[in-house]
Formats: C-alpha cells, structure tokens, sequence
C-alpha cells in the first residue's frame, strides 16, 4: 500500500484491518494476505498531521506487491510525486493489481491508467475530477468500480466495499461474509454513493427491514416470494417495494435472488458436489437456475467456482 504525504488515515486503516490482520477465526493457517506501507520517504506525514509513520519501506516494495492499494488524500488538484506514480506505472505495466480508495483515483488517472476506462471517486470531488481527467469515463454514482486490474472506490467508507469485493474474489462468498462479521458490515451493500450526497433528512424514520432481512435469510431454501415478504412485513408489496429501494437501494426480488445465490456459493465452497441439491437448499429451484444465477452473479460456472473457492484455502497475496 502506497502511502503519500497528506494521505488520508481511514483509508490506510480501512486497508490494513481488511487485509493485513490475522484471521484465527478463520481457521486458515496463514493470512489472507501479506501487507506492505511503502513511502517516498521513509517517514509521511498523515491528512492534517494527525500523526506521522515512520520506518516505511520505500517505493521499491511495490515492486514485488502482487495488488497495490492507492489510498486518498485531500489536496486532489496538487500533483502527485513522480516517483509515486513512476511506481503505479510499473505495478500495473508487470501485470499487478491496481486499486483506489476514495480520491487515489486521482492519483491512477494522473499515472494515465484510467483513460478510457470506468472509474468512480469521491461525490464532492466529481466535477474537479471530470475537469482534470476528461478522458476517464467517470461513473459518479455507483460505490466501487471493477475493471479488472484497475478497480476504484468512491468515498472513504466504500474502501470496505471494495475491499470485501477483492477478498469475495479472491478468497470466496464464504471467507468475505466472515471478514465483514468480524468488521460489522454488510457484505454487500447495493445501491450507490448517490444516496450519500446531501439531501434533506425524513424527519420520521420508518422501522429498519434487518429484522425481516434476518427472517428471509433463515428460510430461503423455502418458496419465499415478494409476497411472503410483505405479508411478514404487514405491509402491502408496493410499500415493501419502496422500502427496499430507500433503505437498501435494490428491489425485494433482486435482494432475494441475491441472498440465494450468496448461500448457493457458499455451499459450493463448503464442498457440497451435487448441483440439484445445493439449487435446492438455496431456493434456486433447479440446477440450470443455478448455473445461469451464478455464472451471472460470478462470472464463473458454478464447476469452475467450486475448483477456485473451495474447500481448499487460497495463498496468501502480497499487497
């Protein structure tokens, strides 16, 4: 992880609990991944000096990082030292992993990785970054951005989006819902970093969907439908509709499905071989559903998750 003068704390916190700390709970015998501060200088200075870190590596240790994490700063429009972006140039040219947390897509766009492609930063820094980087194909509203190599995150907070999107794939459904347990996170949060931009409050808040949410999750090997749903709501399907949408950004059909396939490919990774079975005991109905929810969800046929995620632990990756 590179770590600039004026670099933002959060973003080196979010970053080094998500990937650099041990995970004895989950019973894996080394951790997930090897984490590395690296500087242009051997001491930095944090966001508004709230303290400084000293005896970091140099810039040299990017050069062995399987996955570099550029966190944000706030002085956005001042160039980034040469060497820093020298550094992301080489990562990404030797075929690493390239990912920004909150504004360091500033410093990707400024290294020329994000011409052409799909990125997404901070809300408040979307006009500024559109003016300095007019070739990047900004997408404002969304909370991470996956292109391959190259990811993105918007605002501070979404760095724990990303990162559990990196752990998902890289270690499996099952390993990433652990982690965000242990954090106190949603696993996956749909929606956007639009419903953050500022906008007036309701004044009366409606009774949170997490009592409903933990009842769905315990019966979807069941027929649940809509339905169901808002039946156990006591609400009518056009209101729980609604609800969906403002407090978790999605729809109950599409927070249902997805909730199957999650449990879907956590059985897979648990070793369950028999398609039929697992389709059943996650509500997916039939083997060919889930075949088309997985390869849709995943990228990957539901064999071709199973050789990847389980049930045997990944090696450790060097970030």
């Amino acid at each position: 992880m590179i770590v600039d003068e004026g670099t933002n704390p959060f973003e080196v916190g979010v970053a080094t609990e998500l990937f650099g700390l041990p995970r004895p709970e989950l019973g894996l015998p080394a951790p997930l991944y090897e984490v590395t501060l690296c500087a242009p200088a051997r001491e930095v200075r944090m966001n508004h000096g709230f303290f400084t870190l000293t005896g970091v590596a140099g810039l040299d240790a990017v050069d062995g990082a399987d996955t570099v994490v550029v966190p944000g700063r706030p002085d956005n429009v001042v160039p980034r030292v040469e060497t820093v972006l020298e550094a992301v140039r080489r990562a990404y040219a030797r075929g690493a992993r390239v990912m920004s947390l909150c504004t360091g897509s500033f410093a990707l766009a400024e290294a020329g990785l994000l011409d052409g492609r799909r990125a997404t930063t901070h809300w408040m820094w979307v006009d500024a970054f559109r003016e300095l980087h007019p070739k990047v194909l900004l997408e404002p509203d969304v909370l991470f951005v996956d292109e391959g190599r190259i990811l993105t995150a918007a605002g501070s907070a979404a760095a724990l989006d990303l990162g559990l999107h990196v752990v998902r794939k890289d270690h499996g459904a099952e390993i990433a819902n652990a982690v965000s347990r242990r954090l106190v996170f949603a696993a996956h949060r749909d929606g956007g970093q639009r419903q953050f931009v500022e906008r007036p409050v309701p004044s009366v808040p409606e009774e949170s969907l997490a009592p409903l949410l933990a009842w769905a999750q315990e019966r979807l090997g069941e027929p649940l439908t809509v339905a169901d749903l808002a039946a156990r709501a006591a609400v009518s399907p056009a209101t729980l509709h609604r609800r969906f949408r403002a407090e978790l950004g999605t729809t109950p059909l599409a927070w249902l499905t997805g909730e199957r396939v999650a449990l879907a490919c956590r059985l897979i990774e648990r070793g369950e071989e028999r398609l039929d079975v697992v389709a059943a005991r996650s509500g997916l109905g039939s083997a060919a559903n889930l075949r088309a929810r997985v390869r849709r969800e995943t990228g990957l046929s539901p064999s071709a998750y199973r050789r990847r995620f389980g049930p045997a632990a990944g090696e450790a990756v060097r970030v």
